[in-house]
């Protein structure tokens, strides 16, 4: 059993002007391609069966001790990755009318639901992620987590156990090349290219789960 690469579904340059493609490329091809190798070496010495990278973070009391860490760290950075390159797109839009009532119905609208997100992701001390997740009753909640860890990894690391639909990598090595430490104009750009056909995709396949 191993891990790969997913590929972008688009160039490196697809997201210029507000994701530079050098960033894209380094961020792409070498952060994530390593969270993927330390994940494969931890997997061969645990000996963990075949498994969605995304059930196996969300049951990390299952890893072996000795290599649950390095599964915490480097499964959350391949799941989360993974997940943020898919809500990425030139084409932005906006949420379909689903999800729109139900940002409405749990976070007070569009513009409540963006502040919340953008304080979540400024907010974050050092590395970490923004996101917005749901239940299986479509219940939507805004979160931010440490370094890679994931909401699916849940109470055992003091995060909701809901399903993330969107997420926002703000560890330096997403933005510094081009934004440096300007965190703030970063998020704001990311709102500029969210891929809500795919976040709407993922919350109602959330809700069927």
């Amino acid at each position: 059993m191993s891990y790969s690469l997913p590929p972008l579904p688009y160039a490196y340059d697809a997201l210029e002007p507000h994701f530079d493609a050098r960033t894209m490329e380094i961020h792409h091809s070498k952060h994530h391609q390593t969270y993927v190798n330390n994940l494969n070496a931890a997997i061969e010495q645990a000996g963990i069966a075949e498994q969605p990278v995304e059930a196996l973070i969300a049951n990390l009391d299952a890893v072996p001790e000795a290599q649950r860490g390095a599964v915490r760290n480097n499964g959350g950075g391949h799941a989360n990755h993974s997940l943020f390159w898919t809500v990425l797109s030139t084409h932005g839009g906006a949420p379909d009318d689903e999800l729109a009532a139900a940002i409405d119905r749990d976070l007070g609208g569009f513009d409540a639901f963006k502040d919340a997100f953008t304080k979540a992701a400024q907010t974050r001390f050092g590395s970490g992620w923004a996101w917005l997740t749901s239940d299986r009753d479509g219940r939507l909640q805004v979160e931010s987590s440490a370094n890679q860890d994931s909401p699916l990894m849940g109470a055992a690391v003091g995060l909701s156990g809901n399903t993330p639909i969107l997420a926002l990598d703000v560890w330096e090595h997403a933005y510094y090349l081009h934004y440096q430490n300007r965190r703030p104009d970063y998020i704001g750009a990311f709102f500029n290219i969210i891929n809500w056909a795919e976040v709407g995709r993922r919350y109602r396949q959330a809700r069927a789960s």
